[in-house]
């Protein structure tokens, strides 16, 4: 079994990630989609959108704590480099309770609905949001290479 700092570790190494490649597109870039590329999402919209699924899948579903969410409105979210760490930094925050209160073999506080199966358990839901930041990273990077290599 995974215990809590290692299950952090790897969520905290993604986050990471997010950070290095918004300090990487500085403000210029960080809120910019690739405009050939449909349903591409900006830096920041993906740091706005992995902050909403830690909070909603770690609060609201596995603990019952009742966080509103906009999932259009995070991809959609600009902003600046500063204020996309900020979020990282209350996100990360917010991971960090949530993990600790977890219960992973004990069902979600407040199950989605049924077409989201993966939430079985508790630990099913922690892993969801591994899957989520490791998931988005990837895109992020890729986002970035793309904008990074446009604008030499």
């Amino acid at each position: 079994m995974i215990s809590v700092e290692e299950y952090l570790d790897v969520c905290d190494a993604a986050l990471d990630g997010y950070a290095q490649v918004c300090r990487a597109l500085g403000d210029d870039l960080v809120s910019v989609r690739l405009d050939d590329v449909p349903g591409s999402n900006s830096a920041f919209g993906l740091v706005a959108h992995v902050v909403g699924v830690m909070a909603w899948w770690g609060r609201t579903v596995n603990r019952g704590i009742a966080v509103p969410r906009d999932r259009d409105a995070e991809f959609r979210a600009t902003g600046t480099v500063d204020e996309a760490l900020a979020l990282l930094d209350a996100g990360r925050a917010g991971l960090h309770e949530d993990v600790a209160a977890a219960r992973p073999r004990e069902a979600p506080v407040a199950p989605p609905p049924p077409e989201d199966d993966i939430a079985a358990t508790q630990g099913g839901v922690l892993l969801h949001i591994y899957e989520e930041l490791t998931q988005h990273l990837g895109q992020l990077e890729v986002t970035r290479d793309v904008l990074l290599s446009r604008n030499r």
